[in-house]
């Protein structure tokens, strides 16, 4: 059972059919008077002696080593993070980068080598093994590939972490019967996961991961076994889930639509580090770092081949040419860009040729490609993006193209997804 980290023979609940056992869920057990309670429970002080919010996640310096026959692997160094309670929270990274590390860490399935993981003010690594089961309580998980019992009906999967804590039947059908109206499988709850589609197996997943009314939900590339579609929908009911229980929902993924699709915030990890953190708009619209800049690549729209194969390096001797100018926008009032005060900017002879403008948690979000009669020299672009009055975040004068006086560079309206995600 993936979801489950000791199996004990003991005479607690009786399986339809089966054996008695008790389990110790590694991701949550229900609410019962045999469950010790987290020690922060009732509002635990923060570092600055304020109640921390109920599913606040904070990190502190943590790292972790591995040992391996090559010697110690550092799969996490120095990372401090601030995951404020109510939010939708995402990890994003190259494969090795560490964020099934950093994510495992917050229900202490990883121990840190050093450092410390506080959940609502409470270091995790402190707790004792009653604690440690009563956070698990708190902490919800979904995985990638479901992990459900195939033998058991959705009903029972669901159930199941409520019957292992000895929640009463009653209570159990309530609970169960709640979660499957939340998230869409009422007529589904005499099916086994065999005749259910992917998304829904997925939903029988969230359900489980929330029957024990935790303040944290962890998924772990809850999305990348399914469709498009399916995804969009899948990523609407953790929406759905995070705006009416106001759980914390934490998740890493290797879709960067994902993120910018659901996340309010995103920290992006590279060999362990990180690299950068920050509001999704402001970190897909103005990425600082390489690592940043690859993992968004796929997202940006690009030139078109044809403008592409045209560019030259370097200005045209002999006739008139333009200067292909790459700008990239990023508006932090939700404003979208202002094309006479750019193309003023760049003096008259400014052509839009390319790009998009999409939005991000409210704010513009885009890239523009400009032809510029004559060229642009540095100096006349440096206005455009230093200053009080600076419209655009990064500015490159990326080719050159030659044309005639009745031949300018042909223009190219975007028909595609926007230049930034």
């Amino acid at each position: 059972m993936a979801f489950a980290s000791v199996l004990r023979c003991a005479p607690a609940f009786p399986g339809p059919g089966g054996p008695r056992a008790t389990v110790l869920l590694r991701t949550g057990v229900a609410a019962s008077a045999a469950v010790p309670s987290f020690p922060g429970a009732d509002a635990a002080p923060a570092a600055d002696g304020t109640a921390a919010p109920r599913g606040t996640v904070a990190l502190r310096g943590v790292g972790k080593i591995y040992a391996s026959p090559a010697g110690d692997v550092a799969a996490l160094q120095e990372i401090d993070l601030d995951i404020p309670a109510g939010s939708i929270f995402g990890i994003i990274g190259r494969s090795g980068a560490g964020k099934s590390s950093l994510l495992r860490t917050i229900n202490r399935l990883e121990t840190p080598s050093h450092g410390q993981v506080l959940i609502d003010g409470v270091d995790i690594g402190t707790l004792d093994d009653d604690g440690l089961v009563a956070l698990r309580r708190r902490i919800g998980m979904v995985f990638q590939h479901f992990n459900l019992l195939s033998a058991k009906t959705v009903f029972d999967n669901i159930a199941l972490p409520l019957r292992v804590a000895g929640a009463r039947p009653a209570e159990v059908t309530r609970r169960v019967n709640e979660l499957l109206e939340l998230v869409g499988l009422q007529d589904k709850h005499r099916s086994h996961p065999g005749r259910l589609s992917g998304g829904q197996k997925q939903r029988v997943g969230i359900a489980r991961a929330l029957a024990t009314d935790p303040e944290i939900l962890l998924c772990d590339e809850a999305t990348s076994a399914l469709d498009p579609e399916t995804t969009h929908a899948i990523l609407q009911l953790l929406k759905d889930i995070n705006r009416r229980l106001g759980i914390t929902v934490i998740l890493i993924t290797h879709e960067m639509r994902v993120i910018r699709e659901i996340a309010d915030q995103v920290v992006v990890l590279e060999r362990g580090r990180i690299a950068e953190q920050g509001p999704v708009w402001q970190v897909f619209g103005a990425p600082r770092h390489d690592a940043t800049r690859a993992l968004l690549a796929p997202l940006r729209q690009g030139l078109p081949p044809d403008l592409r194969a045209r560019l030259q390096a370097h200005p045209p001797q002999g006739g008139p040419f333009a200067a292909i100018v790459q700008l990239g926008y990023s508006g932090e009032g939700g404003l979208e860009p202002d094309l006479a005060r750019i193309a003023a900017a760049l003096r008259p002879g400014a052509r839009l040729v390319h790009g998009g403008v999409d939005r991000i948690q409210g704010h513009a979000q885009g890239e523009l490609v400009l032809a510029v009669d004559g060229g642009a020299a540095l100096a006349d672009l440096a206005p455009l993006t230093t200053g009080p009055d600076a419209i655009a975040h990064s500015v490159q004068v990326i080719g050159y193209l030659p044309h005639g006086p009745s031949q300018p560079p042909a223009a190219h309206p975007s028909t595609h997804p926007p230049a930034h995600p």
